[in-house]
């Protein structure tokens, strides 16, 4: 493999990743849910507080609606600490992938194969961290997200009631974005080890 191919390919899947990263944690389509129901009567005239929880990750926002008496403390919780890892681990993915870009443009053409090792190490890890922003979201929406009740409480006053949830184009563009910003790590790596082995 000629180094110059391997650098071109290296930085098209890494612009290619970085990109989608851009539209799919700048987008609000990461979840989308369809309420289907005839109710007897308007939601306003059902009685009790009603409240609804808004979401809002690093980039993109989640609105579910329930009753403020029975999961505002969970919320308050899942609030404080759980969007704080996922803050933090969208922070970190974010300054990886300003560091693996700038040691690549800094390595570039064949100065360094320590650049290039570090760039594309950094690469990795803003990968890495980026499928863990992924998992928590699909975490949140599996076990954190309490549609059961919220199903329950709207039967209450519309018994055909029903919620049905998918995640949307904005989610399955993170997986292909995590999968290029890793491949650009690997072939950096490579890029790296072949200069230094053509160098002794």
């Amino acid at each position: 493999m000629k180094l110059s191919v391997g650098i071109f390919f290296g930085g098209f899947f890494a612009a290619l990743g970085v990109l989608l990263f851009l539209v799919a944690f700048g987008t609000d389509y990461w979840l989308l849910a369809t309420e289907i129901g005839t109710c007897s009567k308007a939601p306003e005239d059902a009685g009790g507080e009603k409240a609804t929880f808004h979401h809002e990750g690093f980039f993109w926002r989640c609105w579910f609606s329930g009753n403020v008496r029975e999961s505002n403390a969970s919320m308050w919780n899942f609030w404080y600490i759980y969007r704080g890892f996922w803050t933090v681990l969208m922070l970190l993915g974010v300054l990886s992938i300003v560091m693996a870009s700038f040691f690549i443009i800094c390595a570039a053409p064949f100065a360094s194969h320590i650049l290039y090792k570090a760039g594309g190490g950094f690469f990795i890890i803003a990968g890495v961290l980026f499928s863990l922003v992924v998992v928590m979201y699909v975490i949140w929406v599996q076990a954190m997200a309490d549609l059961e009740n919220y199903t329950n409480m709207k039967k209450m006053d519309c018994p055909d009631f029903a919620v049905y949830v998918h995640y949307g184009w904005s989610f399955m563009l993170a997986p292909i974005g995590v999968f290029f910003a890793l491949l650009a790590g690997m072939l950096f790596l490579l890029v790296g080890r072949a200069i230094y082995l053509h160098s002794d």
